[in-house]
């Protein structure tokens, strides 16, 4: 009996779909798990050529662009770094867990711990068989064994708690497949004694143009000058890892994460809920191309730093567990977010409570402490920062406009609402304006409905220790009524009793 010439070519069809079935599988399941990389800034905002700055030049992150995803709406959890940090560690909110505020459990009786069968992402990327370090600061608020989150030494500061010790890319050949994070000081460049010298091409300070809130005065265009200069020697650094890691021969089965961990230093940035203080650069480039990430494509949606822990684990193929509050950003069936909630707590000695919802046509922000006005004593008045005592000083001497005074106003609003769309800079509170009565109600929902849900731990006081711990180092510049009642209990306790801001590293070795 002969066959048909069709149905021999169905039968052909069907072998050879099957061979190349099971030899996709083959290669897939024979496929080295990608490399996780987070290059992780400090105090920088989204102000590089990719970004639209025409002011310096930025090619090592332009390219690392062209090469991924730019992500035009990445919104942190907190503008200050030990919050938002440990939110990122673990992909929830600081609030739930109670790690809100700004340089806690640093001492044994100041201890927080993590609710248990609580996993950081790094211990879940281990449990998964992969090597884990982090190149420089943890800064989380929690208490912790760092052994079991990464595979390296470190060192331990009373105060600014741990930080590993550099391991080569070199060497991560041999350590695949790997999640890491590579710290750069980003912003913080500036504080280096160097830092002059290592600008090759420093921006001309007569084309610095200033946001509205922010006047044009010698001292405001410098520090805002320096930060660009400082995202030039950032770029540099970037370039040197890029290199490193494709020398290494581990760049094409990686996915790199290149972002900050809050916005720059500036009046209404750092420590604030305004963009200044929340919205981050991010890019994310897969190199594996294995992952759908699109080479030079923009995404416009919300984004959470929660999202960035679960996204990695995705890309892993770990699976991510239910406690995780960010969300996997590659997964197309979940839909952007309608918002990000944000979060300001005690910052050092000052004590605030602030709550943001950011969607992508407004702000609200929620001030739970409108006794206390947006220029209460702060770390930066202590160490004499130049650009605070100028902005305190022109205020003084009635020299900012009406604009720029909002800041330093004593009658702090306890709602603001913010058109982003065409108030870009948050300088006009609509939370008054009846017509938009529907979207501050909805808004304010939104947050009302969240720390009752996440039993937002701000609303509560903090615990005596970590007060104790923050009376300790500042001393008579702690002048928050909380305060009040440890000045009676130890009236001996003055700011160098602890030593902590200057008591150094110590090495601790596996």
């Amino acid at each position: 009996m002969f066959m048909s010439k069709n149905y021999i070519s169905i039968i052909l069809f069907i072998i050879t779909l099957t061979a190349s079935i099971i030899c996709c599988t083959d290669v897939e399941s024979d496929r080295t798990p990608p490399n996780i990389l987070w290059i992780v800034l400090e105090d920088t905002s989204p102000l590089f050529g990719c970004y639209g700055e025409r002011l310096i030049t930025t090619p090592h992150i332009d390219k690392l662009a062209a090469q991924g995803v730019r992500y035009t709406h990445a919104i942190m959890p907190a503008p200050v770094c030990s919050p938002c940090r440990s939110s990122l560690i673990t992909g929830v909110m600081s609030t739930t867990l109670g790690t809100h505020n700004h340089h806690s459990a640093r001492t044994p009786e100041s201890s927080i711990y993590l609710p248990n069968g609580l996993k950081t992402i790094p211990e879940l990327f281990k449990a998964a068989g992969y090597f884990t370090f982090n190149n420089g600061k943890d800064d989380y608020n929690f208490t912790y064994d760092r052994e079991e989150l990464y595979d390296q030494d470190y060192d331990q500061h009373a105060l600014y708690g741990k930080r590993g010790n550099r391991l080569e890319i070199s060497e991560l050949e041999s350590k695949t497949p790997f999640f890491g994070q590579i710290q750069l000081s980003g912003g913080k460049e500036i504080f280096s004694s160097t830092f002059k010298e290592r600008v090759k091409t420093p921006v001309d300070r007569s084309l610095i143009k200033l946001p509205p809130y922010i006047p044009a005065h010698p001292t405001m265009i410098e520090e805002f000058a320096n930060h660009l200069d400082a995202i030039q020697i950032t770029d540099e650094k970037l370039g040197d890892i890029m290199q490193e890691l494709n020398e290494s021969g581990v760049l094409d089965n990686t996915v790199v994460f290149f972002f900050s961990d809050h916005g720059m230093r500036m009046t209404r940035h750092k420590q604030f809920l305004y963009e200044g203080g929340i919205r981050v650069p991010l890019l994310i480039a897969d190199f594996t191309n294995s992952k759908g990430l699109a080479a030079g494509s923009v995404n416009t949606d919300l984004v959470s730093g929660l999202d960035l822990g679960p996204s990695s684990l995705a890309l892993a193929g770990i699976d991510i567990p239910d406690y995780i509050e960010g969300v996997n950003l590659f997964d197309n069936d979940q839909g952007g977010r309608d918002y990000v909630i944000s979060t300001r707590d005690r910052c050092d000695f000052t004590i605030d409570r602030i709550r943001s919802v950011r969607s992508k046509d407004y702000k609200y922000i929620r001030n739970f402490m409108t006794d206390r006005n947006y220029t209460q004593p702060s770390y930066m008045d202590v160490d004499e920062v130049p650009f605070v005592t100028t902005m305190h000083k022109l205020y003084q001497e009635n020299a900012l406009d009406s604009l720029q005074s909002l800041f330093f106003r004593n009658d702090r609003p306890s709602e603001e609402l913010y058109n982003l769309q065409t108030d870009p800079y948050e300088l006009y509170n609509l939370a008054s304006d009846s017509n938009y009565a529907d979207v501050l109600r909805s808004h304010a929902t939104i947050l009302e409905d969240w720390i009752k849900s996440t039993d937002d731990k701000g609303q509560y006081p903090e615990d005596l220790e970590n007060l104790k711990l923050m009376l300790g180092i500042w001393g008579k510049h702690a002048i928050n009524p909380e305060y009040d009642e440890l000045r009676d209990m130890y009236p001996n306790l003055a700011s160098s009793q602890f030593h902590l801001k200057s008591s150094g590293w110590q090495k601790v070795t596996k």
